[in-house]
C-alpha cells in the first residue's frame, strides 16, 4: 500500500468515525422521532468505502495531477 493509499484509508476511518460521532449525538432524537439508525450507519459506511474505493483506484493519478500542479506553480514544470 503506497503512501496515497495510506493516506485515503486514514481518511476513509475518519469518515467512519465522524459517522459513527453524528449518529452517536443524535441517537436520542432519532429514537425520538423512530429515526433508523442502522440505516445511517449503512449509509455513513458506504458512503466512506465507495470514497476510499474511489481514491485508491485514480490516488496514482490524482498523486501526478497534483504533483504537477505543484511544479507548473513554483516555476519547475
Amino acid at each position: 500500500m503506497n503512501h496515497v493509499q495510506q493516506m485515503m484509508l486514514k481518511l476513509a476511518m475518519q469518515i467512519i468515525a465522524a459517522g459513527e460521532l453524528l449518529i452517536h449525538k443524535l441517537s436520542p432524537k432519532l429514537r425520538d422521532s423512530r429515526g433508523d439508525v442502522p440505516g445511517w450507519v449503512m449509509i455513513t459506511l458506504m458512503s466512506a468505502l465507495l470514497v476510499a474505493a474511489l481514491l485508491a483506484i485514480a490516488g496514482p493519478r490524482l498523486q501526478d495531477l497534483f504533483n504537477q500542479a505543484i511544479d507548473r506553480v513554483s516555476g519547475l514544470g
